[in-house]
């Protein structure tokens, strides 16, 4: 059966990294392929490399390993921090003393002010709407996202941040990896709260939500190693 390619699904899964460096090293080591060349992201001062991680499961999806990028400043209004919780200090020492760790997922959805009301029904913010674009070397990459002021992902990163694409999304031009995504697991103490939040956006197959006394995202894909889980570690208190 053909997916419905506007039907809402997981679009990428989020790897932070203290710096590019470290989170290529970290994608050889641990799926045994080299990330594409990304690009940098102006509004927020990041930057990042990605990996085409498309599946039958899931046939339009990539991996994101993204950082600060030292050389940009965010272009984000003062007081406003940057998406994923980018700018939280207990994650980035998190990340500094494990490594590169997936700490997120983004949900792509055909009509994002529409998922963020039914998020708002169930009381939960997802945050302002914004226009968000880099260059590529195939033309302009534009997208609509959800950021929070605060930069939080919500539900320890288990609540999806949404994104509505423009004409052209990264997996158009994204070679094959090798690396396929064959499911995503998301564990939280609050599991009935998750699944009605991903029941309002429309997150069906593909996605399994489980209870377990600490938050957790775990993707199990295939690679040229064989099948690997890539999990968050738990929050540290």
């Amino acid at each position: 059966m053909t997916a419905n390619p506007l039907a809402p699904c997981v679009d990428h899964l989020v790897v932070l990294a203290a710096d590019l460096a470290s989170g290529v090293a970290w994608c050889e080591r641990t799926l045994g392929i080299t990330p594409t060349a990304g690009g940098e992201h102006p509004l927020m001062g990041t930057h990042n490399r990605i990996v085409n991680i498309s599946s039958p499961a899931h046939p339009r999806a990539y991996l994101e390993v993204i950082a600060i990028n030292p050389g940009a400043t965010s272009a984000r209004p003062a007081g406003a921090r940057r998406w994923f919780d980018m700018d939280d200090p207990t994650l980035q020492a998190q990340v500094a003393r494990h490594g590169p760790q997936p700490i997120h997922w983004v949900a792509s959805v055909p009509d994002v002010a529409e998922r963020c009301a039914a998020l708002e029904a169930l009381d939960m913010d997802r945050g302002p709407i914004l226009t968000a674009s880099r260059p590529t070397p195939n033309g302009l990459l534009q997208w609509q996202i959800t950021v929070r002021d605060d930069g939080l992902r919500l539900m320890d990163g288990c609540l999806p941040t949404l994104i509505q694409w423009g004409a052209v999304h990264p997996c158009d031009s994204l070679p094959a990896s090798g690396v396929q995504l064959q499911q995503l697991t998301l564990q939280h103490p609050q599991a009935a709260t998750l699944q009605a939040a991903c029941a309002a956006i429309g997150i069906g197959t593909g996605v399994a939500i489980t209870p377990g006394d600490a938050p957790r995202l775990t993707a199990q894909l295939v690679t040229p190693r064989g099948t690997v889980a890539i999990t968050s570690f738990t929050p540290e208190t």
